[in-house]
């Protein structure tokens, strides 16, 4: 599986947002791609304790949804909810300049996967509680999954 803890997997995930330009057009769902560079920063400070978000998990989806999100070999599905604080149409970060949305990502995924860790891992408003290899790998399939929606 791959995981943000890797080298080689995050040298992947900078590359492949290098495809990622103010036309990139979506393939599913209704965000634009510089809404997606806003949900992605913002799922990064929730996860850091940077931005708070109200829990939405239950028994299903910190139990049998966790499991199979972080460890069952397929792609995410299509269509699900992010929490309103992760939504750059509710309660997120709406879009400034794309490049500088981009650059801040870089920065995040940077602070995010450091050691040691200048930050307390949070609960994910889900999932509830994950251990650092769950947020690790977690980090590599949330990116990855938004880089799909848009092609890259």
């Amino acid at each position: 599986m791959k995981t943000l803890a890797n080298a080689e997997d995050r040298q992947e995930i900078v590359q492949r947002l290098g495809a990622i330009t103010p036309a990139s057009q979506r393939r599913w769902g209704k965000m634009t791609v510089a809404e997606m560079v806003c949900h992605m920063n913002d799922a990064f400070r929730v996860s850091m304790g940077e931005k708070p978000a109200k829990p939405i998990g239950n028994w299903f989806t910190r139990s049998v949804f966790k499991w199979a999100g972080l460890w069952f070999p397929a792609k995410w599905p299509q269509g699900v909810k992010t929490v309103p604080e992760c939504d750059p149409r509710l309660d997120g970060t709406p879009p400034g300049e794309i490049e500088s949305d981009l650059s801040e990502f870089r920065e995040l995924l940077d602070r995010f996967t450091s050691q040691p860790r200048g930050y307390k891992l949070q609960a994910h408003p889900m999932f509830g509680e994950m251990t650092e290899k769950e947020w690790i790998g977690w980090g590599y399939l949330h990116i990855d999954h938004h880089l799909r929606q848009f092609g890259a």
